[in-house]
C-alpha cells in the first residue's frame, strides 16, 4: 500500500533537487512509490538551477517502474538524513490499515505559484547595491528586485523575503520564470516552482556595444566578465542550460562572437556547445577546483586578470578555415611530382586511343620518375614506382628491357605485379597496399594499367560503377599516399575525352591526354592544378632490337622518343576543303562574336564557345542531307582537334 501523499510531498520538499543526477533519479523512483504525480516531481524539480525542462521529467518518470526496487521508505528515509522531521509523527509514516475505508487524499502538488510569475513580479521592489549578495560579488542591481518582507512567499520550504530575484526573460520581452538568491551564507539559489525557463535569460550590459557575448552559468559570473571587458554576458541558470541560451543567442545574434565562459571542470561541455554555436570557449586554471568560476578569479586576481583571461579563447576544430589574402599567401606551393604535369599527390591518369601509344608513354614517365631525369624538358622528383601491369606480361617485360637498353638499369624501387586483382574489392586492396607498404613503396606512384583490366565487367558508363572505381582508386591513395595513375582509353569521339561516365574526369587531380594522327603522336595535359596550358609534346616511338626468340626471329619493342619541336612540325595544318573547312570558316564567326574567354584552361585571351551549341549552330551549313549533318559536323571537328587546329577540353573550343 503507498505512503501518504501528503507526507510524501513535504519529504520531498525537503530534499535538493540540485542534487547529482544519479541520486535525482532515485529520488524520482522513491517519489513514484510514494503516490507522487509527475506534477509533483516536475514542480520540485524545477526548483534546481540545473533544472532542464518539464520533457526531460517526463521521459525520466516514465521510466520509473513499480518493481525497479526503490521504495516509498527511501524517500522518507534521505529526507530524514537531510533534517525532516514529519509533522503528524517522528519516523518513518505509519501506513493505514487495509480494510480502511478512508479514501486516499488528493496528491498535493509541490508549491505551485498562487500566481503568475508576472503578479509575482510586479509585488516585488527594484534592488539596491547594498543588497549583501551584489555586494560579495562586486555586482550591479540593474534589472533586478527584491522579496519584500510583506510578501509570503515560500519555496522548497523556504521563505524568501528579502531574497534577491534575478527574471529570466526571452528576447521579446516575456517573463518565464525568476531565480530567488539568498543573502550570503543563507541557503542555495532557488527557482520559481510551477513555471519553465523556456528560452528565458538574463543580460548584463548592452548587445548593441558588444562584438561579443559571454555565455556564463550565473549572474555573479556575468557581472565579472561585464566589469573586466564592457562586453555583455548573458546568464543561462546552471550548466545545464547553456547549450540552449547559447543556441538562442547564436540564432537572434550570428553578427556575435559567443564565447563560453565555463566554470571549471566543465570544459568538456563548453567546447561542445561552442562548436554548435560557432563559437569560443575559455578555460579556467586547471589547478582550481571543481565550480571555480569567473568570478572567483576576478575576486582573486583582479578584473584586468580577468579580461586578459577572457582573451585567451579556444575555439573547436572547424571543417572550414576562411583565410585572409595573407594567410592565403602563406600556403605551401603545389608539390609537383613533374612539374606543370603531375602533382605528387592524388589520382589521375593517361588516356588516348588504342595504338597512341599511351601504355609506352606511362612506362617512359614512370621511368623518368624513379631514376629522376628530366621528362620532355619538365623536371622530376625521384619517388618509388609500383606499375601493375595487367594488360599481359610479355608485352610489359619487352617494353621495360627495351627502354633499360636506352636509358639505363630501372632502380629496385620501380616493381612491378602481374597478378591480376580487382580494385573495387577491399580483400584485393588490402593485400596490394600490404604488399606495397612491405616493398617501402608507399608515398610514390601505384600504375593501374589498364583501368578497364583493374575492375574486371565495369560497365564504364554507368556513374554506380563508375563511383565505385573511383572510391577505390582514392581508398588506394589514402592508404598508400602519392598518386594512383590509371591508363585508360578514350572514346570513340576524342573530343569527348575519355572512355566512360564523365565523373571520373571531374575527379581527377591531373589526366595526359595521348593522340595520334597517322604517324604523329603527342600528348598534352588534360587536366591539371596550376599546370601548364595544353602544349601539345610531339613524340615517336622508336623500334628497340631487345633478342631473339627461340625460333630465331628477331624480338622487338618500342621505346618513347620526344620529336624535335621544329616549326614545320609544330605549324598546325589549316583545312583546305570539304566539310572541315565549313566549320573552321563558321567556328571563326562563332569565336569573333563570343563573350566567353579562358574557359576549359584555355588561355584568358582566347575566346571560347560551348562544342555542343557550335555543333548545332554549324550543322544546318553542310550540303550533306539533313539526317547526317549533326554527325559530319561532328567528325569534322575531331579531324580539326586531331590536326591540332583547334583545342577542346571540358566541353570548351578555341583556337590555339
Amino acid at each position: 500500500m503507498s505512503a501518504d501523499p501528503t507526507r510524501a510531498a513535504e519529504a520531498l520538499r525537503h530534499l535538493d533537487p540540485g542534487c547529482p543526477r544519479e541520486e535525482w533519479v532515485k529520488i524520482g523512483m522513491a517519489a513514484k512509490a510514494a503516490g507522487l504525480t509527475l506534477d509533483d516531481f516536475t514542480a520540485w524539480s524545477s526548483t534546481a538551477p540545473s533544472f532542464s525542462s518539464p520533457k526531460d521529467c517526463a521521459q525520466v518518470w516514465r521510466s520509473f517502474r513499480e518493481d525497479g526496487g526503490i521504495q516509498a521508505g527511501t524517500l522518507f528515509k534521505m529526507a530524514i538524513q537531510a533534517g525532516w522531521r514529519p509533522t503528524s509523527a517522528q519516523g518513518s509514516p505509519s501506513h493505514p490499515p487495509a480494510s480502511s475505508p478512508k479514501p486516499v487524499p488528493k496528491p498535493v502538488a509541490s508549491e505551485k505559484p498562487k500566481a503568475s510569475p508576472e503578479s509575482l513580479w510586479a509585488k516585488f521592489q527594484p534592488a539596491t547595491a547594498d543588497h549583501a549578495y551584489i555586494a560579495k560579488k562586486t555586482g550591479i542591481p540593474d534589472g533586478l528586485r527584491l522579496v519584500p518582507d510583506g510578501v509570503d512567499l515560500t519555496i522548497a520550504g523556504q521563505n524568501v523575503a528579502g531574497w534577491l530575484v534575478v527574471p529570466a526573460m526571452s528576447l521579446t520581452g516575456n517573463l518565464r520564470t525568476m531565480q530567488f538568491i539568498p543573502p550570503p551564507g543563507q541557503g542555495k539559489k532557488l527557482n520559481l516552482a510551477g513555471s519553465s525557463f523556456e528560452d528565458g535569460l538574463f543580460l548584463v550590459g548592452g548587445l548593441s556595444d558588444s562584438d561579443r557575448i559571454h555565455v556564463v552559468e550565473g549572474i555573479g559570473q556575468a557581472w565579472a566578465c561585464w566589469r573586466a571587458t564592457g562586453k555583455a554576458a548573458v546568464v543561462c541558470f546552471g550548466a545545464g542550460r547553456m547549450g540552449t541560451v547559447a543556441g538562442v543567442m547564436h540564432k537572434a545574434h550570428p553578427d556575435k562572437r559567443l564565447v563560453i565562459v565555463p566554470d571549471r571542470g566543465k570544459e568538456a561541455q563548453a567546447e561542445k556547445i561552442a562548436k554548435d554555436v560557432q563559437g569560443e570557449w575559455i578555460g579556467l586554471p586547471q589547478d582550481k577546483p571543481a565550480n571555480y568560476d569567473a568570478n572567483d578569479y576576478a575576486l582573486e586576481h583582479g578584473a584586468d586578470e580577468l579580461a586578459e583571461l577572457l582573451t585567451r579563447t579556444q575555439a573547436p576544430p572547424r571543417r572550414f578555415k576562411l583565410l585572409t589574402a595573407g594567410e592565403l599567401a602563406s600556403t605551401p606551393p603545389m608539390k609537383w611530382l613533374v612539374r606543370g604535369v603531375l602533382p605528387r599527390d592524388g589520382i589521375g591518369a593517361i588516356y588516348g586511343p588504342s595504338g597512341s601509344g599511351k601504355s609506352f608513354l606511362a612506362l617512359d614517365l614512370q621511368g623518368a620518375i624513379a631514376c629522376h631525369r628530366g621528362w620532355f624538358d619538365h623536371n622530376t622528383k625521384p619517388v618509388p614506382v609500383l606499375y601493375v601491369a595487367l594488360e599481359g606480361e610479355s608485352g610489359i617485360r619487352q617494353r621495360c628491357e627495351a627502354w633499360e637498353q636506352q636509358h639505363g638499369a630501372l632502380p629496385n624501387s620501380f616493381r612491378f605485379l602481374l597478378a591480376p586483382l580487382d580494385i573495387r574489392l577491399e580483400r584485393d586492396r588490402a593485400e596490394l597496399v600490404e604488399a606495397a607498404k612491405a616493398a617501402h613503396l608507399a608515398g610514390g606512384v601505384l600504375v593501374l594499367d589498364t583501368l578497364n583490366r583493374a575492375a574486371p565487367g565495369l560497365d564504364e558508363n554507368d556513374s554506380r560503377d563508375m563511383g565505385q572505381v573511383i572510391d577505390a582508386m582514392k581508398a588506394l591513395q589514402a592508404e598508400l599516399g602519392g598518386l594512383v595513375l590509371v591508363v585508360h582509353h578514350s572514346g570513340k569521339d576524342q573530343t569527348k575525352g575519355m572512355r566512360g561516365h564523365s565523373s571520373l574526369h571531374a575527379a581527377l587531380d591531373c589526366a595526359i591526354e595521348v593522340s595520334r594522327t597517322d604517324d604523329r603522336r603527342e600528348w598534352k595535359v588534360a587536366k591539371s592544378k596550376d599546370g601548364e596550358d595544353g602544349k601539345a609534346h610531339p613524340f615517336r616511338l622508336d623500334l628497340v632490337e631487345i633478342g631473339v626468340d627461340e625460333d630465331g626471329e628477331t624480338i622487338t619493342s618500342c621505346v618513347v622518343v620526344p620529336e624535335e619541336v621544329a616549326e614545320e612540325v609544330t605549324k598546325r595544318t589549316l583545312p583546305k576543303g570539304g566539310n572541315q573547312r565549313v566549320v573552321w570558316d563558321s567556328l571563326g564567326d562563332l569565336l569573333r562574336n563570343s563573350t566567353r574567354f579562358g574557359m576549359g584552361g584555355a588561355p584568358l585571351t582566347r575566346p571560347c564557345v560551348n562544342l555542343e551549341e557550335a555543333i548545332q549552330a554549324i550543322a544546318p551549313r553542310l550540303t550533306c542531307k539533313d539526317k547526317r549533318k549533326h554527325e559530319r559536323t561532328r567528325q569534322a571537328f575531331t579531324g580539326l582537334l586531331a590536326s591540332g587546329a583547334i583545342e577542346h577540353r571540358e566541353g570548351w573550343v578555341w583556337i590555339p
